[in-house]
């Protein structure tokens, strides 16, 4: 049975209801949850970024069951890898052992603030192969030393490790982050229900372990509000990794979204309140050998009522795939 999962969107929503909705969905029976790490919106019309790693410390005490997860976080520009370790080490103390770091190679969107200019793509996958080997270290307990390409680190230690070791999981698009994934993570991420991807990820020893998607929905019992509420704050995500990793900001995304019609957008996410519709959008990803999929309910201040209904009919539903 695929499990389902809640995500906590940053993105469009602020730091006070994305705990109260992470309860809302423990209570609702949610499998697990997940946490975007932004510092930008995609579109300005979302209208939110606050700090993921605040918010997962109070949804962690706020919560008792429910798994926690960042989908993703960039450890190697706005993070230094050495940080990001002790982040996950805390939370996973926080959190009593439910915490899970999903690791990506990260977008302009949110790296660029600090000033440090934007790499190449594989420039990016070398810092985050890099990073994984600092964070991994730290992971391992005792002092660590690394003067590598990208990345110094100066006798540091994690003196709060939990017993637990925290599970790590890398974000794939292609057969080099594959191979990463499957050497030196334990989980695979994917937005995208390509089964290459699984494939490439078990070749690198990824075999046996979780592997984690992610759809987008937008539930509304009026389908015209949901397909217009999904047009104006999800149409970036028809543009695809290679362009919406390298855009700087949400200008550029209005821009380079400019002709995409509600049409694209009905086509492409389960908008409404058909339960077959939005079940349709999650087979390719069971079909594929995804183990979890989580859902994003696009538009902050519907969280409430997509909750309550995956509740009573989506979720059960889903399970009988």
């Amino acid at each position: 049975m695929v499990q389902i999962g809640y995500t906590m969107m940053t993105e469009q929503t602020g730091p006070l209801a994305l705990v109260e909705d992470v309860v809302a969905a423990e209570e609702a029976g949610f499998d697990f949850s997940v946490i975007s790490d932004h510092y930008f919106p995609w579109l300005a019309s979302q209208g939110h970024a606050p700090y993921a790693w605040s918010v997962l410390g109070a949804a962690a005490q706020a919560t008792s069951r429910i798994p926690l997860m960042t989908y993703v976080t960039c450890p190697t520009t706005r993070y230094h890898p050495a940080v990001v370790a002790q982040k996950a080490a805390t939370l996973q103390l926080l959190s009593g052992g439910r915490f899970r770091l999903g690791l990506g190679s990260g977008e302009n969107l949110n790296e660029h603030v600090v000033g440090a200019g934007w790499p190449s793509a594989h420039v990016r996958l070398e810092m985050l192969e890099e990073a994984l080997h600092i964070i991994r270290a730290l992971f391992d307990g005792g002092y660590v030393n690394h003067h590598g390409t990208h990345f110094d680190v100066e006798n540091a230690k994690l003196w709060d490790l939990p017993d637990l070791r925290v599970p790590i999981g890398v974000a794939v698009s292609g057969e080099r982050s594959c191979e990463l994934a499957g050497t030196l993570g334990d989980l695979v991420i994917a937005t995208e229900p390509r089964s290459e991807l699984l494939s490439g990820f078990d070749r690198h020893g990824g075999t046996g372990k979780p592997r984690v998607g992610q759809v987008p929905v937008c539930y509304d019992t009026d389908r015209d509000a949901a397909v217009a509420r999904a047009h104006d704050q999800f149409r970036w995500s028809l543009g695809g990794w290679k362009v919406n990793s390298e855009l700087p900001g949400p200008s550029a995304f209005e821009q380079g979204t400019q002709f995409v019609r509600t049409d694209d957008i009905a086509e492409a996410i389960p908008c409404g309140s058909d339960v077959d519709a939005f079940v349709e959008a999650v087979r390719p990803y069971a079909e594929a050998g995804f183990t979890e999929v989580a859902l994003v309910q696009i538009g902050g201040a519907q969280q409430r009522p997509f909750i309550d209904w995956a509740r009573s009919t989506l979720l059960p539903a889903l399970r009988a795939l």
